[in-house]
């Protein structure tokens, strides 16, 4: 069976086209991974009961890349003691705010720390069993990778994730004032 020139060069072209396809797809995935959004499989103990070992989450990175991390926010950063993974904590306080073990405060105390300019205060909800910035200090903005919006596995507990700056800043005030 004899194969001609047009047969050939058709089936590479489709071939071809093909390929381009799948490279541009390919660029478009990369790029909403890095910058939009993407999904994060949790482990580790430290944001029970929020977020517990093997759930998902969706993260979108467009707000940490604008530096537009508020209080409450749950975040994934790389570890600032090992940057070959990564971590999940709740913002407790952003630059300027003044904190004391790790809480919120809007009071000047003993013991108080003011965060620097360019980074945040994270922390995990069980703050009994967390290794956060009550241990390594502030952590710079330009660690955070991605802002929680909502969790999808389990499928049953399925929902967005609540910033907590209000419970916070009353949990801090309560503990203000019995200081």
């Amino acid at each position: 069976m004899m194969v001609t020139w047009s047969t050939l060069r058709r089936g590479l072209c489709k071939g071809g086209i093909v390929c381009l396809y799948m490279v541009q797809y390919g660029c478009i995935a990369h790029c909403t991974l890095e910058y939009g959004a993407d999904f994060v499989l949790c482990s580790g103990p430290s944001m029970e009961p929020t977020i517990r070992t093997n759930d998902i989450v969706l993260t979108e990175h467009i707000t940490t890349m604008l530096n537009r991390t508020k209080r409450g926010d749950v975040v994934i950063a790389k570890s600032p003691t090992n940057p070959r993974s990564y971590i999940c904590k709740r913002v407790t306080a952003v630059q300027g705010d003044k904190v004391r073990k790790g809480l919120f405060t809007e009071f000047q105390c003993l013991g108080t720390k003011q965060v620097p300019k360019g980074h945040v205060w994270l922390e995990g909800d069980n703050r009994s069993n967390s290794t956060d910035s009550s241990s390594y200090g502030p952590v710079p903005q330009a660690l955070l990778r991605g802002r929680v919006l909502l969790k999808v596995w389990p499928l049953n507990e399925v929902g967005y994730i609540r910033s907590r700056a209000a419970s916070l800043r009353k949990a801090e005030e309560a503990r203000v004032a019995d200081t």
